[in-house]
């Protein structure tokens, strides 16, 4: 199933979280859209249940069922412009294992993140630091989880900021072998 989402580049990664982006293109004549095919239609309904009108840099996010089952990508020599892109085999993908945990952590944007793959020489300042100087937004908690300072919560001041963080921190390198996992948490500090 394919969602078409306005605000493009934007959605790509807040529409990660519900599931595994396969192929994106950006309309030519309306380049604040783009058609986005998932790996499995529950994760683009979840995208679009959670997502449809979710302030992000203050213009509400329109996500809605496309009429196309598929992204084609541009045949051999037909020019494109690079507005079709292919994420099948990503790195990125949260959902790649069967009865992975994250499809039981998956939630509506919240205030709060929950932070996963931290390492243990990572401080909660550098931390917080990082989310004020990479997605310039206002921290207003943060707590690691007692038992394994691998996961933490993080809150952010908006829904709205949490989105802009979510975009920007997931994937975060914080250190040479160690990128942020960010999500959406049902939990608060």
């Amino acid at each position: 199933m394919i969602v078409s989402c306005f605000l493009n580049n934007f959605c790509i990664h807040c529409v990660g979280v519900y599931g595994d982006v396969q192929r994106v293109k950006i309309l030519f004549n309306k380049k604040d859209n783009a058609l986005v095919q998932m790996a499995e239609p529950q994760q683009a309904q979840l995208a679009l249940t959670h997502l449809d009108r979710i302030k992000v840099f203050g213009k509400p996010m329109r996500v809605a069922p496309s009429r196309h089952q598929v992204v084609q990508m541009p045949k051999e020599g037909q020019p494109d412009a690079g507005l079709t892109k292919d994420y099948s085999s990503s790195p990125l993908h949260r959902f790649k294992k069967p009865g992975s945990k994250n499809y039981l952590n998956i939630y509506a944007p919240s205030a709060t993140l929950h932070l996963s793959n931290i390492p243990p020489s990572v401080t909660e300042e550098q931390i917080k630091q990082a989310f004020v100087d990479e997605a310039g937004v206002t921290v207003v908690g943060f707590k690691f989880f007692p038992k394994d300072r691998k996961m933490a919560l993080i809150q952010l001041n908006s829904v709205e900021e949490a989105v802009i963080a979510l975009i920007k921190m997931h994937n975060y390198q914080l250190s040479d072998s160690s990128h942020l996992r960010v999500s959406f948490s049902k939990s608060t500090i």
